[in-house]
């Protein structure tokens, strides 16, 4: 009796404990039950949702960016059986990626990507977890770290680069009359990206050109073991596919976007080829260096990846787990729908969003840049699956942009504009003729 007596304040305690922990739970239950579901948007169709809707969209990010303006910046849309959430605001983009990341960072498993990524192997469509992370590692450490581009590919795309326009230069003088050349942007385009592919090929001499192991041979050196139940050639087969086509239209996208903004705006076009001259000279030709002094030249980036991310809307993604967004609950198995697009041209953030204007970069947006956390400029996405390769397709565009735009005069045909017509998921710009001329 006197040892209960003894042991009666440690047993209130305990109790006091577990009635404070259950009436916490209680009262956490009540309010998340309180949370309400995202608004639907009108239109579903019985079984098949909203997919008649997007289907008979041309412009699917468009089409949704609509639904934004009527339903506000997150609402759900049904895609057949799936409930897919759609955000449109920084802000919300933001709470996924920060708060919600975890439980966003895997992908929906679809058919598409099982039988064209080998089976799940490339780690863009691969599922949250340690395969997608060893992978990831090593593209981001032993591909496309700094010191990798540095040592390997920036010396290679300088002399790329300089087969490139040495090209153009040759078909210039192949083609020319008393008004210059004829090109079709397409052409230009491709000479420009020559440098793309060449960079990705396999060529048995570039380690000892370079004084350093090529792609292949980091992959062959580090993929000793199976992984996540992938042999080492799934992986290097998948990876290889992953960076090719990650690496090269998103740049040519990305830079037939940039030129086309250019014609049509031929002030920049001005402004940036006298900050060219006044960095660079008329003496030698661009250098990777030199990119930093061209401050004008990136603003002029930003607002093309501003106005015309290649990836209007992000890859799907899904929730693994009941979350809150906002005011909303969103539970488990819903998908994630990113509208780049909307987000990067709300008047909201950016003063007359649909005009081009690379000085607002210079001023009152001079602290926005895509590779910061800002949620206002997301063309590479956000969170842990944001695309590792942004650093050197950042390299990539400014450089080749620089030189294309050091060495030749440009403008259309008696300076008509360009066609900026677009569809889903690449350019889609008119074969417009371009006048092109050495520059002096």
């Amino acid at each position: 009796m006197d040892s209960l007596l003894q042991d009666l304040p440690r047993l209130s305690g305990i109790i006091l404990a577990i009635l404070v922990l259950s009436i916490f739970v209680v009262f956490k239950s009540t309010s998340s039950s309180k949370l309400k579901a995202p608004p639907e948007a009108a239109g579903a169709w019985p079984v098949i949702g909203h997919l008649p809707i997007l289907a008979k969209s041309k412009l699917p990010h468009k089409t949704l960016a609509s639904m934004a303006d009527q339903f506000g910046p997150i609402f759900t849309i049904r895609l057949g059986m799936f409930r897919a959430l759609v955000v449109s605001g920084s802000e919300i983009a933001k709470e996924c990626f920060t708060k919600n990341d975890i439980a966003l960072s895997t992908r929906p498993q679809q058919l598409a990507p099982k039988i064209l990524a080998y089976g799940y192997a490339m780690f863009g469509y691969v599922p949250y977890g340690p395969y997608w992370r060893e992978v990831r590692k090593m593209v981001t450490l032993e591909l496309l770290s700094n010191r990798r581009v540095n040592s390997l590919l920036n010396p290679i795309q300088a002399s790329e680069a300089d087969v490139a326009i040495q090209e153009l230069h040759e078909l210039w003088i192949e083609s020319k009359d008393d008004s210059g050349i004829l090109l079709m942007l397409t052409v230009i385009q491709y000479v420009i990206l020559v440098v793309g592919w060449r960079n990705t090929r396999n060529n048995e001499n570039l380690s000892e050109n370079s004084g350093s192991r090529d792609f292949m041979d980091v992959m062959l050196s580090v993929l000793n073991d199976d992984v996540g139940g992938y042999d080492a050639d799934t992986i290097i087969k998948a990876t290889c596919l992953a960076m090719i086509a990650g690496g090269s239209d998103t740049v040519m996208i990305t830079l037939t976007w940039a030129i086309s903004l250019l014609l049509n705006n031929l002030h920049s076009l001005k402004k940036v080829q006298e900050e060219l001259d006044a960095q660079i000279g008329k003496q030698r030709h661009v250098k990777e260096a030199d990119i930093a002094n061209l401050t004008y030249l990136q603003a002029i980036v930003k607002e093309t990846l501003r106005l015309y991310p290649a990836a209007p809307i992000s890859g799907p993604r899904l929730f693994t787990e009941d979350c809150t967004v906002g005011e909303y609950r969103v539970p488990k198995g819903t998908r994630l729908i990113l509208n780049i697009w909307k987000i990067q041209t709300d008047p909201g953030t950016w003063p007359d969003p649909m005009e081009f204007r690379p000085e607002r970069f210079l001023s009152s947006h001079k602290d926005i840049d895509v590779k910061d956390s800002n949620f206002a400029l997301l063309p590479f996405g956000g969170g842990r699956r944001i695309c590792p390769g942004m650093s050197f397709a950042l390299e990539m565009v400014h450089f080749l942009l620089a030189r294309f735009l050091h060495a030749f005069e440009i403008s259309t045909m008696d300076n008509l504009p360009v066609d900026m017509s677009e569809i889903f998921g690449m350019t889609n710009l008119k074969a417009t003729p371009l006048e092109v001329m050495l520059r002096p």
